[in-house]
């Protein structure tokens, strides 16, 4: 006699390899699922690893090329004041001489005793003046294109740097 304990047992054991596939068979898409949303987030994480890794490179070779600018910047500014410094004394030297030898024919003029070599002394006074003053106005003139140039090298080698850098940027 077959009691319907032992038909339970029969009936549970007999789907039990059809409730194991068709549990197998509702898992298996969601075990796909999970599998290629891991490899999809490991893909997405090596690409945001790379993307983070260039970008701190790009801040990094900002900050260099920056400080190489900033080095230009105080590069030109000290060649600056130096020429500025320069300019300055060779214009009070000039001031000074000119201002001796402006004393020198004043007491020539007071020694003078007839008009015309007053004149002459003063006619020969202004033509050594203005041509002093020419030549001075000269040397300063190029003396002041030549601190310029000095001066804006640090500055037009970094605009080349730039230039060169910035040009292979894609």
């Amino acid at each position: 006699m077959t009691t319907s304990k032992s038909k339970i047992v029969e009936m549970t054991e007999a789907a039990e390899p059809v409730v194991s596939k068709a549990a197998e068979a509702a898992a298996s898409p969601l075990k796909d699922g999970i599998a290629k949303a891991a490899a999809g987030f490991e893909a997405t994480q090596a690409k945001m690893k790379e993307g983070v890794g260039k970008a701190m490179k790009t801040a990094e070779e900002l900050v260099a090329f920056n400080h190489a600018n900033l080095e230009a910047m105080v590069k030109s500014s000290q060649i600056w004041v130096t020429g500025v410094q320069d300019l300055s004394k060779h214009m009070a030297a000039a001031a000074q001489a000119s201002l001796d030898e402006g004393m020198s024919a004043f007491k020539a003029l007071s020694a003078v005793k007839s008009l015309k070599d007053a004149f002459e002394l003063q006619s020969s006074f202004a033509r050594a003046a203005l041509e002093k003053s020419l030549t001075e106005s000269g040397k300063l003139t190029d003396a002041s294109f030549k601190l310029t140039e000095q001066a804006l090298a640090p500055i037009a080698a970094r605009v080349t740097v730039a230039v060169e850098t910035f040009a292979k940027t894609p």
